[in-house]
Formats: C-alpha cells, sequence, structure tokens
C-alpha cells in the first residue's frame, strides 16, 4: 500500500492513503542503520498490521523529489513564506535569509505580507517593489478580513507548498482559512514584545480541497545561513545577475570595488537599498564564520 506522511510525532508517523484514510506506523529499523529518518512529505509504502485500527509500519520511503533543510520536509513544489505587513513590522533580514535558504535549495517562493490591513499605502508599496524587483511573486492578504485569499488559493492550487513564517504574523490564522479542518491553534500576540508565542510544534501536511497540499511549520525567529563561501552570497540574490556583467572586476564582491554594476544599479534605484544592506551584513556574517 502506498501513501503520504502527513504528520511525525514521537517515533509514531501518520500515513494518509488515498480513500484508505490515515494510519499511524512506525518506521522499520532498518532506516535507523541506514540513518534515514523518514519525513513530513515522504511518499512511502506501508505495511498494514492492522486495517481496523489503522496501523501499520513503513516499509520502504519513495524517491524524493527534494528535501529541505528548514523546515525539515520533503517532495515540496514551492514554498509560501508569510510576514505580516504590520504590527509587527516585517523583520527583512530574516526574511532574506529565508529567500537565501529556499534558492539554495532550488525551491520557488512566494512572498506574501498578511496584516495588508493595519500597514500605509507607501508602506506596502515599498514591501512590494522590494521583492518584486528581486524576482519574487508577492501577495498581499489580511486574515482578520479575509482579504486576498482567493489569490493564494490559486498559487497553491495542485502543488505541495511548504508554508512558514516567523511567529505572530496570522500563519495560523491564514491556514484554518485554507484549510478549515485544521482548527489550527491560534496564538495571541503579546502586546508588549509584539511578537507570537510558538503555536505550531512540529510540520503538519493539510490536503486542500482545490487539489494540492500544504505544510505548516513551527514558526522561527532566526535562520541560519546554509555552509557556503561569502564569494557565493551574490548568487543567492537573484536580481544581482543581470548587472554582474556590468562589474569592471571578475569575482567582484559588490561592496567596495570601482566600477561594480550592482552598486550602479543600487545607485540608479533598480536594486531595493534594503535588500543591499541585508547583502552587505550577510556577506560580513559569513566573512567573520570563516575566520573561525
Amino acid at each position: 500500500m502506498q501513501g503520504k506522511i502527513i504528520k511525525g510525532i514521537a517515533g509514531f508517523y501518520y500515513v494518509h492513503v488515498a480513500e484508505s484514510g490515515i494510519y499511524e506506523c512506525k518506521a522499520k529499523g532498518s532506516f535507523r542503520n541506514q540513518k534515514v529518518k523518514p519525513l513530513v512529505g515522504d511518499d512511502v509504502r506501508l505495511e498494514v498490521l492492522n486495517e481496523e485500527e489503522k496501523k501499520g509500519n513503513i516499509e520502504e520511503i519513495l524517491p524524493r523529489k527534494n528535501q529541505l533543510i528548514r523546515p525539515a520536509v520533503a517532495n515540496v513544489d514551492q514554498a509560501l513564506m508569510i510576514f505580516s505587513a504590520a504590527k509587527p513590522r516585517p523583520n527583512f533580514n530574516l526574511l532574506d535569509r529565508f529567500l537565501i535558504l529556499m534558492e539554495y535549495q532550488q525551491v520557488p517562493v512566494v512572498v506574501c505580507f498578511n496584516k495588508q490591513d493595519l500597514a500605509a499605502e507607501e508602506e506596502l508599496a515599498v514591501l512590494e517593489q522590494t521583492y518584486r524587483s528581486a524576482g519574487y511573486e508577492v501577495r498581499f492578504t489580511s486574515a482578520a478580513r479575509e482579504e486576498g485569499l482567493g489569490e493564494i488559493r490559486a498559487l497553491l492550487k495542485g502543488k505541495t507548498s511548504t508554508v512558514a513564517g516567523p511567529s505572530g504574523v496570522g500563519k495560523s490564522s491564514l491556514i484554518n482559512l485554507l484549510v478549515p479542518e485544521a482548527e489550527m491553534e491560534t496564538g495571541n500576540i503579546s502586546r508588549k514584545i509584539e511578537r507570537g508565542k510558538h503555536t505550531t510544534r512540529h510540520s503538519e501536511l493539510f490536503a486542500l480541497e482545490e487539489g494540492g497540499f500544504i505544510f505548516d511549520t513551527p514558526g522561527f525567529s532566526s535562520i541560519y545561513l546554509p555552509d557556503m563561501e561569502k564569494e557565493e552570497l551574490g548568487t543567492y540574490f537573484p536580481e544581482f545577475a543581470r548587472y554582474e556583467p556590468k562589474c569592471r572586476f571578475q569575482g567582484c564582491a559588490h561592496i567596495h570595488e570601482p566600477g561594480c554594476g550592482v552598486k550602479e544599479a543600487l545607485e540608479a534605484g533598480e536594486i531595493s537599498p534594503i535588500r543591499y544592506e541585508n547583502y552587505k551584513l550577510l556577506y560580513e556574517e559569513l566573512k567573520e564564520k570563516r575566520r573561525y
């Protein structure tokens, strides 16, 4: 029998089998010996031990299309990255770190800013310009007013999407609207610190009515960059690619060098200063990391 892992908790894996339901399974010991861990999103073959109680064993993990490091899920078509447009204000450094991680793992991203009703028009325009000019799909929603959901549904249809973002941005509220049966616990934002409580404890996969699946993953407050050389960083900023051929020096770091095509594009307003400042900060971080 074949199915898809939709949740894993404390060594148990819940496998969705089309038209049969959900089976509670353990993974065979041979996976441990091979140092292979089943992931949410894995397509698996299982042996049914008890049909009535829906219990079984996972016998084989089928080949993965991809495997994400953070969040740890498999077979993803795209990432829906949810940040709030206001309250709390978006942490651009955190968002750019996530985008680098997705570029590194070759997963397309849709950037969604929730709570659009709490932000001024000028703020929304800056958010849209910053990430659209970097080549990303950008959408605005308001879970509180149920705005922008149709566009998100259209982007999710027929695909397996991982939904990720920091705590307190309304991620669970949005997922509740997209998949009502998820009945997710929504966290209240602490007014004092404007940060959400961590409400999602594990990755979980939900089937969408219109076809496709969405992963909900635990909220995060920090992301480490993938293991890379500082010289590689620019390749994960897609908007740099068209200006790099204009750089005077090969291997230009786009920071102190004269005749830099990227810096000229920045001065001409073609590259976002928000993105460029984060690039410089992250470049320094990678430089420091290599020193130790």
